[in-house]
């Protein structure tokens, strides 16, 4: 939606709207909102939880049923600082001393009395008071009109400048001071925490047969230019395609993605043997797609080691919560293609892991059901690396939303598990998937101070072909923005450069509207003439005024789809909503090329999970450890991308320059160095 978003930076863009001044001035000075009741408690306005907007409002929002979760503040947040800080600062006393299960919800939930005391406010208001998935959510449910009531606020729909329809609060939300203080925000005042896959395939590829000779290959040079221009404006109906060493060239192999980043040799020591990894998912999928994809690079007596876990009844049999909205078609198989690619990805770098744990929620648009199911993550601590593919922009999801997720990251973070998330397949904007907004904007949860944010980049020219064991294209490996098209220019081949970033696409990275930047978020190029400071509103906003913001990603790995990976995904009309249908017309049927930063989150999440295996213990969050790696030897560890020599060097807004940059991070990974080096 047209929320305000962050200063526009290198004057790219016009800012998106005015700032209303008295709203601006109210989320920045929350006691100032502070209301007294005649006869009963003085209220208090929640931080943050007024969405800066300049969308119309068209009237009042009515509903006779509708779901709402508080979100709790961690008991002892300055201890929760400290503990976090201590477990991932070298040569403290509590170095990687992870918790155990349990042990967070124990030393850090809301006291029964505070849960007690905020369900007797609901229940007063003629709220009904439901179970919730976790000690800091109280879950209810109520009519509009009693939502409204009880936090002191208006609800009200609005219209976009594009025309998509929506609700969320028009006032501050307010509660009495007695309880504002332990409150984070209330979730499910809006219905724009719709989660996207962060996934891509071209569709007029053009797959060319095998050439003849001892070394049979199909492989086609990366798309021009020009190519892209006649294929969009109908001059020419496909650009000829070929990737990599998967069937029909559909891209690369897993043997070639270690090989690219430099894996140390295979043994089950290196490849996740004893963790367990988990992806995040909102669709369902076949598991005959995810066995015939691992014996066709493992063999025919490999068993993928998948655990289907339903939170909410899943996207087949949603349970949502009473008055949310889980529409079949965001639901069913409709997120098929992403579902594979995530599980192939990790199986490509760690095919023995002792479990890959496929958890499953219903895709909603309040974001409950995703908060279930991230909560339903770290209460098993069972997986040590995770990836989400899946998010939304940070305009779209809201503070209240971001800061109830933060609650959770920090738990997998105090308990040894790594957490990674794409960063947006649109560039520096980062809204153009989720509501189709132009502003600057990054993803969550991939912003989230406790997620490792993996951008995208490309190998462009460097086909490997049919080759086992390619080497790293040194000089050619660069930011992903094919041919530099996604920009905000007004014409790029007679589209503006908008349509290229939602098209073709590019990698994400920018400023987070609302975390400052963390502690360990130091090193070369992390302070630059992009960087943003908090304002209090569009800037960062959780954090103090004049903070350092949150930037994104940390790192990054080949996401682009013309230099694909490999997927084996198949449909029938029988299953609702499947989007793998297209691939019966492949040569060979079922298999296909695809990218996105997507595929970079579980290559990463996989390369950690095979740290583990090598060390013997969980890496826990790596973003403290990888930006250490960048202070001491940044060239022994990564792929800098500085663009030198190359044509494409921005995400659209940000550049790729030495050291750490707001399209590529620190960089790709040298796997064998990351997984092998002890700290």
């Amino acid at each position: 939606m047209d929320r305000l978003h962050g200063q526009v930076r290198a004057g790219a863009i016009a800012t998106v709207g005015l700032a209303v001044t008295a709203m601006a001035g109210a989320i920045g000075s929350p006691g100032a909102l502070a209301a007294p009741a005649a006869g009963g408690p003085r209220f208090t306005a929640i931080s943050g939880s007024l969405p800066p907007t300049t969308d119309a409002i068209t009237g009042a929002y009515r509903s006779s049923l509708m779901p709402i979760e508080v979100s709790l503040a961690p008991r002892n947040p300055a201890g929760l600082t400290r503990m976090l800080r201590a477990l991932y600062t070298r040569h403290s006393g509590t170095y990687q001393h992870w918790l155990a299960r349990g042990q967070f919800d124990a030393r850090f939930a809301p006291t029964a009395v505070t849960r007690a005391a905020v369900a007797r406010y609901l229940s007063g208001q003629g709220l009904t008071v439901q179970r919730s998935s976790s000690p800091f959510l109280v879950r209810a449910t109520g009519s509009s009109r009693r939502v409204s009531a009880a936090f002191r606020t208006t609800l009200s729909t609005y219209r976009s400048r594009g025309g998509a329809i929506y609700f969320a609060n028009s006032a501050p939300v307010l509660m009495p001071a007695a309880l504002a203080t332990e409150v984070l925000g209330v979730i499910g005042l809006s219905d724009t925490v719709r989660e996207h896959s962060q996934v891509r395939r071209f569709t007029g590829a053009i797959q060319q047969t095998a050439k003849a000779g001892p070394t049979a290959s199909c492989e086609q040079p990366y798309p021009t230019r020009q190519q892209f221009f006649d294929f969009f404006n109908g001059v020419i109906s496909g650009i000829p395609f070929g990737f990599g060493g998967g069937p029909g060239c559909s891209g690369l192999t897993p043997a070639q993605d270690n090989s690219i980043y430099g894996a140390p040799p295979a043994s089950q020591r290196t490849r996740g043997r004893g963790f367990s990894i988990a992806v995040f998912e909102l669709s369902a999928y076949l598991r005959s797609d995810i066995r015939t994809w691992a014996r066709m690079f493992y063999g025919p007596r490999f068993t993928p080691p998948l655990a289907d876990v339903s939170v909410d009844g899943g996207p087949l049999r949603p349970a949502c919560p009473s008055g949310d909205s889980c529409p079949p078609n965001i639901n069913g198989y409709d997120g098929d293609v992403e579902v594979n690619a995530d599980i192939e990805m990790q199986l490509a770098l760690s095919p023995d892991v002792r479990r890959l744990l496929v958890y499953n929620a219903p895709n909603d648009f309040t974001g409950q059901t995703e908060l279930d199911e991230y909560t339903a993550i770290a209460s098993a601590d069972t997986a040590a690396s995770v990836s989400s593919s899946w998010g939304v922009c940070e305009n779209d999801a809201g503070a209240a939303f971001a800061r109830a997720e933060n609650t959770v990251f920090e738990q997998m973070a105090a308990q040894g598990q790594s957490m990674f998330a794409a960063d947006g397949d649109t560039g520096a904007f980062g809204c153009l998937r989720s509501d189709g907004t132009a502003g600057v904007d990054v993803l969550d949860p991939a912003s989230q101070p406790w997620v490792t944010s993996v951008g995208g980049t490309s190998l462009e020219s460097a086909n490997p072909g049919a080759s086992r064991r390619p080497a790293y294209p040194a000089g050619v490996e660069t930011v992903w923005n094919n041919h530099g098209l996604c920009n905000a220019s007004p014409d790029e081949g007679g589209f503006p450069g908008f349509f290229w970033c939602t098209t073709t696409g590019a990698g994400g990275g920018g400023s987070s509207r609302f975390w400052g930047r963390p502690f360990y978020q130091r090193g070369p190029g992390v302070t630059s003439r992009f960087s943003t400071f908090g304002n209090g509103t569009t800037r960062c906003s959780l954090a103090r005024i004049g903070t350092q913001c949150r930037e994104d990603p940390d790192i990054s790995a080949n996401a682009d789809e013309f230099t694909p990976y490999a997927e084996y995904c198949t449909a029938t009309v029988s299953l609702p909503f499947a989007q793998c249908g297209f691939s019966a017309s492949q040569s060979p049927p079922g298999w296909f090329g695809i990218g996105g930063t997507s595929l970079s989150s579980p290559l990463w999440s996989a390369i950690i999970a095979d740290r583990d295996s090598f060390q013997g213990f969980r890496s826990g969050n790596v973003n403290p450890l990888l930006y250490l790696l960048d202070n001491i030897a940044p060239r022994f560890y990564f792929h800098d991308i500085t663009g030198a020599g190359q044509t494409t060097r921005s995400n659209g807004l940000f550049p790729v320059t030495r050291g750490y940059d707001e399209a590529t991070g620190i960089g790709t990974p040298k796997m064998a160095r990351l997984i092998t080096v002890t700290f």
